[in-house]
């Protein structure tokens, strides 16, 4: 089994100092990495929060959590990323995913393309991320990226190139991800459309999500890290789980057509309601179970003294 490996997220608009306090407090702790957003809203951009992280800190592992791919060009996020990772001495990992918040697209007129032309535009651009991180100039001729003979600097400190986390509820994403990534993002598929899948965020529906990756991974699927992050509900630590559990299954039936039973809603590996003691099992439990070893609890705070007992075990 993988060691656990816990992150962190810094949300909202803090100065220099604040983060890295923020920042080491993180490190003292245990946590794997400190992790930035990456949305159009009242947060600092990731790029320069994740540079500022790194120079505040010694081993605390830097992302975005995750980059939306269609924001940016490949070739130059991927000139940020390398300098970040030799600034840092090689803490850098890439999260990226196809984009989702369809609100940010329209408010900046970017066109918010169908799911599998955005899936297609990420999978070309992890192509030219890792063009760039190679040695020497490459090409890369695609139906939505252009590259000639580029050679990207700076070359990253981690060759041969630092560590990939891409997520998804869908199996194409997924499947992309078994081939590509060093760590597999499980993410459920619990908004209002009709693509949502509520079974998703069950216990069932992530082993069946597992197995997708299982099958393209092959012999390297032992070597992938699988991540987990708070969905559809956020975080609480309590000693009323059962009652906080209807709320939530009450909360999620407004959002897809099949209802959970509260029950199902504890098991999540999404979910993340409990006493420490429930969830210290839980985390135990389904990386037993299903290999779960990743887990973004959301800001610092509430589950730091479990992070202290169990990262690196």
């Amino acid at each position: 089994m993988h060691p656990f490996h816990f992150l962190a997220d810094a949300r909202g608009i803090v100065s220099g100092r604040e983060l890295a306090e923020l920042a080491r407090r993180a490190e003292q702790t245990g946590y794997h990495g400190l992790v930035i957003p990456d949305h159009l809203i009242e947060q600092l951009g990731p790029v320069p929060a994740m540079a500022w992280i790194a120079s505040a800190t010694d081993r605390l592992r830097v992302a975005a959590f995750v980059f939306n791919n269609d924001l940016r060009h490949p070739a130059v996020l991927a000139q940020d990323l390398a300098s970040i990772d030799v600034l840092s001495g090689g803490r850098l990992d890439i999260a990226i995913g196809a984009g989702w918040n369809k609100p940010e697209y329209d408010a900046i007129g970017l066109s918010f393309d169908a799911t599998p032309v955005r899936q297609a535009r990420l999978i070309e651009s992890i192509s030219v991320l890792k063009g760039a991180f190679g040695e020497g100039p490459f090409s890369f001729a695609g139906e939505h990226y252009t590259i000639t003979d580029l050679d990207g600097y700076p070359k990253p400190v981690q060759r041969p190139h630092p560590p990939f986390l891409i997520g998804g509820g869908g199996r194409r994403t997924l499947e992309l991800a078994a081939r590509e990534a060093q760590t597999v993002g499980l993410a459920p598929r619990i908004q209002k459309s009709a693509r949502s899948d509520p079974q998703s965020i069950t216990v069932a529906g992530t082993a069946e999500k597992i197995e997708w990756i299982r099958a393209v991974a092959g012999d390297r699927f032992d070597d992938l890290e699988l991540n987990v992050y708070p969905s559809g509900v956020g975080p609480s630590v309590t000693d009323h789980a059962l009652a906080e559990a209807r709320e939530a299954a009450a909360f999620l039936a407004g959002r897809t057509p099949v209802d959970l039973t509260p029950e199902e809603v504890l098991e999540s590996p999404h979910i993340f309601i409990g006493s420490l003691a429930s969830l210290e099992e839980k985390f135990i439990r389904q990386r037993e179970q299903l290999g779960i070893n990743s887990i973004m609890v959301g800001e610092m705070g509430p589950f730091d003294t479990l992070v202290e007992r169990l990262a690196g075990t």
